[in-house]
């Protein structure tokens, strides 16, 4: 059964937006305070955080992993499933008014547009954190979470989650021919729940 959350992101984390604008390490802007104000201001109202989720039974067969909805032969998943024979498939969003917001101000100015970039991605990694968690006050201790494209586990295996939780039709994110999600600030991820 396929499990549906919503909730905010009250704020964005500004040392993970410093880090997406390739910050890392750096505690301020260096004058450029007054224009992150601005469009934190900006971003906020338009931040839609919604999700959905669905437990699946896994096992190991030699290379293979089952993971209920899919095969896949990813050392790095099975590396990171280890102890596990159940995950949470999920797949969030904070929607599409990041990306208009984002193609807006790359017409109007494109030093908003980058601080924009950076703050949807921080959101939705807040977003996911706070699903992760979620998740795990429910069922138990969990693992790490993991999306396609990390370590060995192909992106094209996003055609894959995408009808195992009815991804378009329940959060209106779409996927492109490259496997990327539209709204861009949207994330699947397997996480694994410990035995």
């Amino acid at each position: 059964m396929i499990k549906f959350l919503s909730g905010s992101v009250p704020f964005i984390d500004k040392k993970q937006t410093l880090i997406f604008l390739g910050y890392s390490g750096v505690k301020s802007l260096d004058g450029a305070e007054e224009v992150y104000a601005e469009c934190e201001k900006m971003i906020l109202p338009v931040l839609a955080p919604k999700a959905c989720y669905r437990l699946f039974d896994i096992s190991f067969c030699d290379e293979i992993i089952d993971l209920g909805f899919a095969k896949t032969n990813s050392h790095s998943l099975a590396l990171n499933l280890k102890g596990c024979s159940k995950i949470a498939l999920f797949a969030a969003t904070v929607g599409a008014g990041v990306d208009r917001l984002i193609v807006k101000y790359n017409k109007l100015s494109p030093a908003r547009a980058v601080i924009l970039q950076a703050m949807g991605a921080a959101a939705i990694e807040t977003w996911c954190d706070d699903l992760n968690s979620r998740i795990t006050r429910t069922y138990g201790a969990t693992k790490p979470r993991f999306s396609c494209g990390y370590g060995d586990l192909p992106l094209a295996m996003q055609r894959d989650i995408f009808p195992a939780l009815s991804v378009t039709k329940n959060l209106g994110i779409t996927l492109t021919q490259g496997d990327l999600m539209i709204p861009s600030k949207s994330v699947t991820a397997i996480i694994g729940i410990k035995d």
